[in-house]
């Protein structure tokens, strides 16, 4: 499978590679801008919207599970996935609600108890975290999150246009993966279409 232009490696996994303490800053800084009263759930009360009661939903790239941990709040049966251990811990420790998985998604493989894959009705990748793929990555977790969509599932990610990632190769690569960009939004407000930030949703093509 041919990968578009990307970073050579993971770009969390280099920051981390500089500098050890960086997941736990990550998670303290977050901490810090819940604590201050700013609202952090404009992503998470889009996607709720969006989903029926009970809804199936996967956080991919959850970090500490700010936008899991709000959904199950409200809810949802939610898994979250990140490739950062200590990012998971926090996300267990703050979120109990939901159930947290260690693993990159260029390798996702969310299973049940009976082996059988999991299927989401609603799967959201927010943070800028398809822009810390490395190249060779984008393509294989764009086609493992197409594999974990239920039938008339759909995926929303959003990331910044101006991080590496440009909107050709993005849905170049969503459609190797089996995915078709059906909706495009500039914000998780869902203002118009622009060339700064992509809010996109997708459905298996």
């Amino acid at each position: 499978m041919t990968s578009t232009p990307g970073p050579h490696e993971n770009l969390w996994h280099a920051a981390v590679r500089q500098n050890p303490d960086h997941a736990r800053g990550y998670a303290e800084r977050w901490r810090r801008i819940e604590a201050s009263g700013k609202d952090i759930h404009g992503e998470a009360r889009l996607i709720d919207a969006m989903a029926g009661r009970g809804a199936r939903i996967l956080d991919a790239g959850c970090g500490t599970g700010r936008i899991g941990g709000y959904l199950a709040r409200a809810g949802h049966q939610v898994v979250g996935a990140d490739l950062d251990a200590e990012l998971i811990e926090v996300a267990r420790e703050d979120h109990p609600g939901a159930r947290w998985e260690v693993g990159n998604l260029a390798a996702l493989d969310l299973r049940a108890q009976d082996g059988a894959r999991l299927l989401f009705d609603l799967q959201v990748c927010a943070g800028n975290v398809l822009t810390f793929l490395a190249g060779e990555e984008r393509r294989p977790a764009l086609a493992r999150l197409a594999e974990h969509l239920a039938p008339e599932g759909r995926l929303v990610v959003g990331f910044g246009l101006d991080r590496g990632y440009d909107l050709d190769d993005f849905t170049a690569d969503a459609a190797a993966g089996g995915l078709a960009l059906q909706q495009r939004f500039s914000s998780w407000e869902l203002h118009p279409a622009g060339s700064g930030f992509l809010v996109g949703v997708l459905t298996a093509a």
